[in-house]
């Protein structure tokens, strides 16, 4: 049985038969326990990384101790492809938010399916995009929205469907962990959330939460 019988891996899909064994036969899948660093800035890119089950943050740090989030990424998500790319070391730490199951397919079989797969050099195109949209969107959220509108576009990046496939509309997910997302105490998450549940955008659950209209969400923080 395939590691992916159970995920909606788009890139996976897309391959010939011959690519796809290639690909099992070297990828590497590891159980990651809650708080391990996965990768840390400075090392040297070496793995595609998919997150198979769980929840990760890619975040950035100085020698002063400050950190800086930069992004969730919830199971169905792929990562790293730009550091691979560009030959380069990476500049960003990754470290597992809950138990995690992570995939790591190795640099040679990358710059093999880039070499042998349009389908895959497609799928990469439109996940860079993708990608560039999701930072874009960050920056304005983190320097032009209120608390509350912050952790509306938190939650509403984690659903990105072009990112993020398998995600279904009820994410396993804490107060705490978005607060980390969204640099914001978990006490103003708290409140946040409420006023979201008030208006029937969401339903806070434990350890949970459930979107009930996305669209709703996705709208929230952008005409205030």
């Amino acid at each position: 049985m395939s590691i992916f019988t159970n995920y909606d891996t788009k890139w996976f899909n897309v391959l010939t038969p011959e690519q796809q064994s290639r690909v099992l036969q070297t990828i590497v899948v590891h159980a990651v326990p809650a708080g391990t660093m996965i990768e840390q800035k400075g090392d040297l890119a070496t793995n595609w990384m998919g997150v198979l089950e769980g929840l990760v943050k890619v975040s950035v740090g100085n020698a002063d101790g400050r950190i800086t989030s930069l992004t969730g990424i919830p199971a169905g998500g792929w990562f790293g492809e730009g550091s691979l790319i560009k030959k380069e070391i990476r500049r960003y730490d990754v470290f597992a938010l809950r138990d995690s199951k992570i995939a790591k397919l190795p640099l040679t079989t990358f710059n093999w399916l880039l070499d042998n797969s349009i389908p895959f050099n497609r799928f990469l195109l439109e996940q860079l995009n993708a990608r560039v949209s999701q930072f874009i969107g960050r920056t304005e959220s983190d320097r032009l929205l209120n608390a509350d509108n912050r952790v509306a576009a938190c939650l509403a990046e984690l659903f990105n469907q072009d990112l993020y496939p398998n995600t279904s509309l009820r994410l396993a997910i804490t107060q705490e962990e978005i607060g980390y997302l969204a640099k914001l105490s978990r006490q103003r998450t708290n409140i946040a959330l409420k006023n979201l549940e008030q208006k029937n955008i969401i339903r806070v659950e434990y350890g949970a939460v459930h979107v009930l209209d996305l669209d709703r969400l996705k709208n929230s923080y952008k005409h205030d």
